[in-house]
């Protein structure tokens, strides 16, 4: 992957109304890109529009759910018909839910499933016409370390993010064909409305909570992938040691895990 300057480039965020989709939204903005805003709360997506405008670059705000095909469809018009085209796309809404599997209703993977891969799929899918046009185009898909190492409590949310973790990968050679990269982020505990906002269960988990990076600290890390031409970034240091422990024992990390189950 080729190295990019971000200045006068065009981006399209999903879940861009808090979270690491706000800090994104700005940080890219910072580096001189104009953007596309999809979310479902249109006060909160304004105020990322004032933000992003702060910066002297454009801001389209689509209110919206991504998984609406017609909510996917007016942001990729808006891409086209307002800002020219569209060169980074960045998959980044995403629920979740707590508790035992065995505890759950066969309802709380639907949503979450449709929401953090189905939604990404279908939108990759649906600009790679505009990608395929665009400038050094790719796109970033925002996964979890919970994608690489499933997690006791949070299983649907795990395989949704394990199921866009081995997409990304089996499309990117696909997608190289086409000229257009593809960046898969391992996101580790990050400070957002995440736990806020869950389909199901409490935020307390039964390990409590860890530290959690802010999210424009992770929104640096992300851009810095996308200008460095990345395929893969994890953030924060604990997040690449639980994923260099897994590797080298994974019985260990197994054993750890049980305790909670």
């Amino acid at each position: 992957m080729a190295h990019r300057r971000l200045t006068n480039r065009r981006a399209l965020v999903t879940g861009a109304s808090s979270g690491i989709g706000r800090a994104l939204a700005v940080e890219l903005a910072r580096r001189g890109v104009d953007l596309v805003l999809l979310a479902r709360r249109e006060e909160r997506l304004a105020e990322v529009a004032k933000q992003v405008a702060a910066f002297n670059r454009r801001a389209i705000p689509i209110v919206g759910d991504v998984t609406d095909a017609d909510a996917r469809r007016r942001a990729l018009d808006a891409a086209r018909d307002e800002l020219g085209g569209l060169d980074i796309l960045v998959n980044n809404a995403g629920v979740a839910a707590h508790g035992r599997f065995a505890e759950a209703s066969p309802e709380r993977i639907r949503p979450i499933m449709e929401v953090n891969f189905f939604a990404p799929v279908e939108l990759i899918r649906e600009a790679i016409p505009l990608l395929r046009a665009g400038v050094q185009p790719m796109v970033v898909n925002i996964g979890s370390i919970l994608g690489e190492r499933g997690s006791p409590h949070k299983s649907e949310y795990s395989a949704s993010k394990f199921a866009l973790h081995g997409f990304s990968q089996a499309v990117r050679p696909e997608l190289a064909r086409l000229g257009i990269d593809v960046l898969v982020v391992a996101a580790g505990p990050t400070e957002t409305e995440h736990f806020d906002v869950l389909l199901e269960g409490t935020a307390e988990l039964p390990w409590g909570n860890p530290p959690r990076q802010p999210a424009e600290a992770v929104a640096r890390t992300i851009v810095r992938a996308i200008e460095r031409g990345r395929r893969d970034v994890v953030t924060g240091w604990r997040s690449r040691l639980l994923l260099l422990a897994n590797r080298l024992f994974p019985g260990v990390v197994d054993r750890v895990m049980a305790r909670y189950g």
